[in-house]
């Protein structure tokens, strides 16, 4: 067998410009690793929208341009629309009237359920679905439904809020249902009183889907495995975890169907909620990475359970802090920094969706969708980690991505400060991810960070490679973030600017020696990609997106996908269900039956 060819990269100081503290040595594999992430979905980076704020960013009577253009650059790079849920406390607030015609939600006067805010007091009508509807064509959504309400026309509200859904917005790419929203904390809101625990939920949970199924689904047929059940959104006490809703059964088959009613996890994650973490966040310790990982711990135990059961894991509801951000510090270029290295870091981890929540009055929204005080709508840092990220990817449907530790090598001021990811395009490497998140204030105008020599194998000499970068005045800049030549702020509406940020689009011919020289400042971002400019050369691989694509939602009768295996929901094409099963686990599979069935016809002869 021959050897596998490794990239090998020397983090050095060498620019006169950069005073480097710190120098790093690492090697990155040609082929994807044992411990890379499945192919990634386009649609991976995606946005949560708080129902109550639908009308913000979507526009009333006419469209808000600024989201949709922000929407379509992203479309721009990955061919496909990010993944949107419509959900959030205020989905188990709504009921629909059919008279309420106004382009807002109104109050029920006349509400009847339990709670804090009442289940039934948010009213909407038939342009909720029009505004959303608005939304790029095949955009893939996660729609959340009323839980809460627990009235005996349950069954009539919560079958008529699914049907307008799918009789009325026939541009989005509806691929699951999530069903009440972070049900362990409903008797705190006060949608349920007495007992209540993972148990009785998985009961009420099983009830309503079932119903949805039967009266929604079914007659158009469409498969029962189209629900997101909603895991713990708490890490104390908890018995809503994975491994305690499947004990409860919640994975069982549904009635007239040999598939279950699950296509995906979904759970809820806040790095930091004000009144509930127990330390005071400060700019500096939010741009220490280490932290991300730190936080997490609790949540990759569910992905670990997740994994362990058939379905997928994904992050429906994800936000740096909550609820509704802190200024100078999720409003900050550290944002951009902290938002595409967690995209990277839960790709690595086998997420296959991250949703950013988004309420038009949180300062960590990616953008500001209408005027609020005298501040006009605007588009905030982070949302150039979005575009980082989606242009690294790209559309293929194939991207890889790959961790590489240095830990061991950042001892000092840059512990915990800097990551690096390989990304591989068709199971090759194809760009080098590093962020260098350590504090480096507008007022510093510090040029101090790290030198790069990149050494790439001989069989590349000749090759060319690009660099893109990441970058802002300054950790606590709350503007001017360019990324890849190109900023999104000037025009007003989100469109892209050409920009010359004296760094992006450099380009370097490998020698002979296999090396070329790069810096990354302090608080900045460098890709470094092979053959192309970052957002260039990649296209589609038809055959490796059919994997992601919803298909055909027409069932065999049974509640299962036409033409594919699905017991107990296994292989759900129609969710774009990916079990992360690697090229390599393939190949090794198929050399096993290739000698087995060798040494049959052997045996025969």
């Amino acid at each position: 067998m021959r050897p596998v060819n490794a990239l090998v990269l020397c983090i050095h100081c060498l620019a006169k410009s950069v005073l480097a503290r710190t120098i790093i040595q690492l090697s990155v594999s040609r082929e994807p690793p044992s411990h890379a992430s499945a192919a990634i979905n386009p649609s991976f980076a995606g946005f949560g929208i708080e129902p109550s704020n639908l009308f913000s960013f979507t526009g009333t009577d006419v469209p808000n341009l600024l989201t949709f253009n922000l929407i379509q650059n992203l479309v721009s790079y990955t061919d496909k629309a990010p993944h949107i849920r419509i959900g959030g406390n205020t989905q188990d607030y709504q009921v629909f009237n059919e008279h309420q015609t106004q382009w807002t939600w109104v109050k029920n006067h006349n509400a009847v359920g339990q709670g804090v805010f009442p289940s039934d007091h948010m009213v909407i009508g038939p342009r909720y679905f029009e505004a959303a509807n608005r939304f790029p064509a095949g955009t893939p959504v996660t729609w959340g439904l009323n839980l809460a309400y627990a009235q005996d026309d349950w069954p009539e509200q919560i079958t008529t809020m699914a049907s307008q859904v799918f009789e009325n917005c026939p541009n989005l790419d509806l691929v699951s249902i999530e069903v009440g929203n972070e049900p362990d904390l409903y008797l705190k809101n006060g949608f349920r009183s007495g007992e209540w625990n993972g148990k009785i939920y998985t009961e009420q949970w099983l009830e309503r889907v079932g119903v949805l199924y039967e009266q929604v689904l079914r007659p158009r047929n469409i498969t029962s495995a189209f629900f997101e059940p909603a895991c713990t959104a708490s890490t104390i006490g908890t018995t809503f975890r994975i491994v305690d809703l499947v004990g409860f059964g919640i994975d069982g088959l549904a009635n007239n169907s040999n598939a279950s009613f699950i296509t995906s996890w979904n759970q809820h994650d806040y790095y930091y909620f004000v009144g509930v973490s127990t330390y005071r966040l400060t700019l500096a310790h939010f741009q220490r990475l280490s932290t991300v990982e730190d936080q997490f711990t609790a949540w990759a135990e569910q992905v670990g359970q997740a994994h362990d059961t058939l379905y997928p894991y994904a992050l429906r509801e994800m936000g740096l802090v909550g609820p509704v951000g802190l200024e100078g510090i999720t409003d900050t270029f550290a944002a951009a920094l902290w938002t595409l290295n967690f995209l990277l870091y839960a790709a690595t981890l086998g997420v296959s969706g991250v949703q950013f929540h988004m309420t038009d009055n949180s300062a960590a929204s990616a953008w500001q969708p209408v005027k609020i005080a005298d501040r006009e709508p605007f588009v905030r840092p982070l949302y150039y980690g979005y575009a980082a990220f989606d242009q690294v990817i790209g559309p293929t449907c194939t991207a890889r991505v790959a961790s590489i530790d240095v830990t061991d090598q950042l001892l000092g001021d840059y512990d915990g400060y800097v990551r690096v990811y390989a990304v591989y395009q068709d199971e090759k490497w194809h760009s080098l991810v590093v962020i260098n998140s350590m504090p480096n204030n507008v007022s510093q105008a510090s040029q101090s960070g790290l030198g790069v020599i990149v050494r790439l194998p001989r069989r590349l000499t000749g090759k060319m490679v690009h660099l893109a970068y990441l970058s802002g005045p300054g950790s606590d800049a709350t503007t001017n973030t360019t990324w890849n030549n190109i900023e999104y702020e000037s025009s007003g509406d989100g469109t892209p600017t050409p920009i010359d940020d004296g760094l992006s689009g450099k380009s370097f011919q490998v020698g002979v020696d296999g090396t070329i020289n790069i810096d990354v400042r302090d608080s900045q971002a460098v890709v470094v990609n092979l053959r192309w400019r970052v957002g260039e050369g990649l296209r589609a691989d038809d055959k490796a997106c059919a994997v992601f694509s919803r298909g055909s939602l027409l069932t065999d009768g049974n509640g299962s996908i036409a033409g594919n295996d699905t017991v107990n929901g296994e292989e759900n094409i129609a969710s774009g269900r990916w079990r992360g099963i690697r090229h390599e686990e393939g190949v090794r599979f198929m050399m096993a039956w290739i000698i087995l069935l060798g040494i049959f016809m052997f045996r025969r002869m």
